[in-house]
């Protein structure tokens, strides 16, 4: 059982000093700006105006109201005889500031010229051979509205901003990014373009897959140019540690599984609605895991309440959330499934793009949502559907990534086919499962009598599975090994037997290579390639074990538990009581920095480079990938800093009595969901895991002393960091290697004083950008042509009388007081680079991606030699290391030069496609993932930059494809 999170403790006087004394000028000034968020409610197309109102997100289907609206328009720059369309929401946007009234702080944002814009980020959808993969965006400014409610005032009381809620079809998943305009008060950001807290970059190759059906191009939706690269997931510290646009960024998902009653409220199809969090639910229940396919999963389903066949269901990554009993039958073949008792709890919950999955004792059942958007046309489920049947299915295993148009679930069974695993593919909601191996079992391909499957990863986009086989030899021994299996060449192979005890991590203890191994320096002082094998470097000092057979051993047996595989970066995990990590599957690294005497609850990996660990006991790790220090977050001397810091400020996201629910990361940031009980009310809360501040805590713990000055002690730091700034120059404009798609939006103009909007601008608004959506994706041209831009043909026989429509808006003739801009619906092909990578990089055959870095180190670093009376070049001892995880279609140059006088480095960084590596389909299809990881040596855990968020780590993150 999971005990409840200890007590809230009293910060100590000493300590409490040295935080002080440690908070740089920077952070009092930060303390200045007014605490003020960004609020986003969506409202129904006839809730506008109304106050403290917000809507779920399932209807999918356009609205024909605004139609109406249009035709009044006459003497305006639109085709009457067009059928305009709306969309069924729209987004409510305010702003609130701690410890003012935000009614009044909203009116005083928009009196001095504040306008909210809002850019929409449509997530490209799984199944790639009916919906064409797309990075499309539509940024639009939102448009002031009053609200209906009763007002004594003479002009305004209560009000808010609405812009269109678009959709499109084949994506579920957005991302709403709410900015200012640079007028009006200044609104800081919640999420910030940072680099995540590791000193990487991953790609993601256009390599096609050999095994992969024909592809079915109906309905193409945007236009991709053909062939390429895709690399993703990139960003880089910037100088200042400051955003270049305050930022709110907001999840806004389709759900699925609600439908319409005949009195016009909202049911869930998959069960009935609890309203009451009973504390025997969650108070020392133990955590379990979030499983779903990353970015894709709109709604999200977390099991494991003791003895009820109830969920945890949200569409908002438990920004809220719903206690949801589901309507399933609680059979059990207990005839022919080994299992001692009964149990109502849902132990395993997958959520993929619009189906999830559950697993009850050893039933598996999934329900198909209702996502018209994905499928174009109703085939959810009516009820939950029992696969499986008459199998004893022991676990569910998931899939984190969809490859080659599907996704993908594992059940791993006991019983009659122990020894076999079940892989499940979804594709547009329809789930079907095939045995594998598909000749014999496991156990009969690798000779052993008995044997029993623990834990299984499938590789999509090799069709490889990898499995964690716990055998038995004749002499009873048991012992674990790693085995691979072809799902192409129907080919199983042993990979890796896990030793038998635990290393011993004080004895025969190897160190990482002391120098650069393989690096080559060539002319120019060009660093090159280095491959995967090359990232035991020492860091700091931090010690790794290689699993080379001649090592010590304790008398602790080694229990694995599970794995975890990074497609990015290859690095496949094995973890029980133990860590072990391995680049290719074959030779591994035992990390002993964890402590034997734990043992290993579940991994939470974030693929962005940093993995979070949950014990047995419920304390939490931290381990950044291309390091080998494993570091404890919770209970931890920062943990205690950082708690006492937050009872000073009355937080109401800690208590003195916690249950920690799940952990997972959510935009490269780490959450917990926590049932907190306080004043004998019980509560569930989302709270953001401080890594960064946590670490830099237990930094400053431990790297200070006090030396005597003057007749008294002063404080003294150890500057652990190699360097003090980091920044990125030289990018190139974004959208030639994105292929992002952007649309500009401005709501029309209206005929008031005051510039409120009414019900009629908006209703014009929506059919406006319903209407520039649609001629995108009726746009079949080569991306990024200017000359075939989709927008052209909306205005192209109104543009000779622009003039005139101006004129009549001038003197406020304009029908239905509502005016028109012809520039104002665009798409944009001219934007700019910002101190950071971008999220997505397209390399096409022999095109590189360059850009610069500036470091300054520190002055100790850089030495300037004479030799025989000659100043030879000046070097210094900042270095950076260099990993591509397919150093055999991409590589990386970087070029160095040192300015000794400034402190300076200077990089010069270029990603390039090799032309060694062909056959690729359209951009966006098979992709094989690879990764790149660029460090600066000795970095990792010691580089912190304040910025309003508070501190985070500054490194280098890079990506490419």
């Amino acid at each position: 059982m999971s005990p409840a999170w200890p007590r809230l403790r009293v910060l100590r006087a000493l300590r409490a000093l040295l935080v002080v004394l440690l908070a740089p000028w920077r952070l009092w000034a930060i303390k200045d700006t007014q605490d003020c968020t960004w609020q986003v409610a969506l409202n129904k197309f006839d809730a506008i105006g109304e106050n403290h109102t917000s809507d779920r997100f399932f209807y999918q289907e356009p609205l024909d109201t605004v139609d109406e609206v249009f035709s009044l328009l006459v003497d305006a720059p639109i085709d009457p005889d067009k059928t305009y369309l709306g969309f069924p929401y729209y987004l409510k946007i305010n702003y609130s500031c701690k410890r003012e009234f935000s009614e009044a702080l909203v009116r005083k944002g928009h009196l001095t010229g504040l306008k909210p814009m809002v850019l929409v980020s449509f997530q490209s959808p799984v199944n790639f051979y009916h919906w064409k993969i797309e990075q499309l965006q539509i940024q639009m400014e939102a448009a002031p509205f009053r609200s209906k409610e009763l007002c004594n005032a003479e002009e305004v009381c209560v009000m808010s901003w609405y812009t269109p809620m678009p959709i499109k079809n084949g994506s579920v998943v957005m991302r709403v990014d709410v900015s200012s305009n640079g007028l009006g008060p200044f609104i800081p950001n919640k999420r910030c373009p940072f680099p995540s807290p590791g000193q990487w970059g991953r790609l993601w190759e256009g390599l096609p897959n050999p095994q992969v059906p024909k592809e079915d191009r109906r309905s193409p939706k945007g236009g991709n140019r053909a062939g390429g690269w895709l690399c993703a997931r990139a960003g880089v510290g910037t100088l200042t540690g400051a955003c270049p646009t305050p930022t709110a960024s907001f999840r806004v998902n389709i759900n699925g599984f609600l439908e319409r009653q005949q009195d016009n409220t909202l049911r869930f199809t998959v069960g009935n609605e609890l309203f009451n969090l009973i504390p025997r639910y969650f108070v020392n229940v133990p955590s379990r895991p979030l499983w779903y396919t990353v970015d894709q999963a709109p709604v999200l389903i977390l099991g494991g309440i003791p003895e009820e066949k109830s969920i945890l269901l949200t569409d908002t990554n438990f920004k809220d959330f719903f206690l949801v009993e589901l309507s399933i039958d609680n059979c059990w073949v207990g005839s022919f499934c080994p299992q001692a008792s009964f149990t109502a709890t849902i132990y395993d919950a997958i959520a993929t793009e619009s189906t999830l999955f559950i697993r009850q004792n050893q039933l598996v059942y999934y329900f198909t949502g209702t996502y018209i958007t994905l499928h174009e046309s109703n085939h959810g489920s009516e009820k939950w559907v029992h696969v499986l049947d008459n199998e004893c299915v022991k676990k569910l295993c998931p899939v984190h990534f969809h490859s080659n148009g599907s996704e993908y679930i594992m059940a791993l069974t006991a019983g009659k086919h122990e020894g076999y695993v079940y892989l499940g593919t979804i594709t547009d909601g329809r789930v079907s499962f095939e045995l594998l191996p598909r000749q014999r079992s496991v156990c009969d391909a690798i000779k052993v009598v008995n044997c029993s499957i623990t834990w299984a990863v499938f590789v999509a986009g090799h069709y490889n599975l990898l499995l964690l086989v716990e055998t038995e030899d004749a002499s009873t021994r048991k012992y674990f090994q790693v085995v691979s299996y072809d799902l192409v060449r129907d080919y199983l192979v042993i990979l890796y037997t896990v030793p038998e005890f635990i290393p011993d991590g004080r004895r025969g203890r190897q160190r990482g290579l002391q120098s650069w191994v393989g690096a080559k320096r060539g002319p120019g002082d060009h660093i090159s390639l280095l491959h995967p094998l090359f990232l035991c470097l020492p860091a700091q000092g931090l010690e790794f074990l290689n699993i080379l057979g001649t090592e010590s051993y304790t008398n602790i047996s080694m229990v694995p538990k599970g794995m975890s595989y990074n497609p990015y970066n290859n690095w496949l995990f094995i973890w029980g009581n133990f860590l072990l990590m391995s680049y290719n599957n074959q030779n591994f690294i035992y990390l002993a920095d964890f402590p034997k005497e734990l043992s290993i609850k579940y991994l939470v990996n974030s693929f962005h480079g940093e993995v979070a660990i949950v014990t047995e006991t419920e304390e939490i790790w931290y381990l950044l990938e291309g390091s080998y220090r494993v570091n404890q977050l919770f209970p931890s001397k920062g943990w205690e800093v950082y708690i006492s810091l937050q009872v000073m400020h009355q937080s109401s996201l800690y208590a003195p009595n916690e249950t920690m629910v799940t952990l997972f990361y959510e935009d490269s940031k780490l959450y917990q969901l926590v049932y907190l009980i306080d004043n004998q009310q019980g509560r569930l809360v989302k709270r953001l895991v401080p890594v960064e501040q946590l670490l830099m805590y237990q930094q400053l713990s431990n790297g200070y002393h006090l030396k005597p000055q003057g007749g008294h002690l002063t404080l003294s730091f150890t500057e652990f960091c190699p360097f003090m700034v980091l920044r990125l120059r030289d990018l190139p404009n974004p959208q030639t290697y994105t292929r992002q798609e952007r649309y500009r939006a401005q709501p029309p103009r209206v005929l008031e004083p005051s510039g409120f909007h009414n019900e009629i601008s908006l209703a014009v608004y929506q059919g406006l950008v319903y209407y520039l959506l649609w001629l995108h994706s009726v746009y079949d041209k080569p991306y990024a042509d200017p000359v075939h831009d989709p927008t052209w043909r909306w205005w192209k026989d109104r543009r000779q009388d622009q003039d005139y429509y101006f004129y009549l808006a001038s003197n406020w003739r304009s029908a239905g007081k509502v005016h028109i801009d012809m520039t104002s619906y665009e798409k944009i092909y001219d934007l700019k680079a910002e101190y950071e990578l971008p999220e997505r990089i397209f390399l096409d055959k022999g095109t590189s991606y360059s850009f610069s870095i500036f470091l300054t180190a520190q002055g100790h670093l850089f030495k300037s030699e004479i030799r025989h009376g000659v100043s030879v070049q000046p070097q210094s001892r900042a270095k950076l290391a260099v990993v591509l995880g397919d150093p055999g279609c991409i590589k990386v140059v970087m070029k160095k030069e040192v300015l000794i006088n400034r402190y300076l480095v200077l990089l010069w960084v270029t990603l390039s496609d090799k032309r060694s590596c062909f056959d690729q389909g359209i951009s966006g299809h098979h992709l094989r993932k690879t990764s790149m990881l660029v460090k600066v040596v000795g970095s990792a855990w010691h580089c912190f930059q304040n910025t309003l968020q508070g501190p985070r780590m500054q490194v280098l993150d890079l990506g490419a494809t």
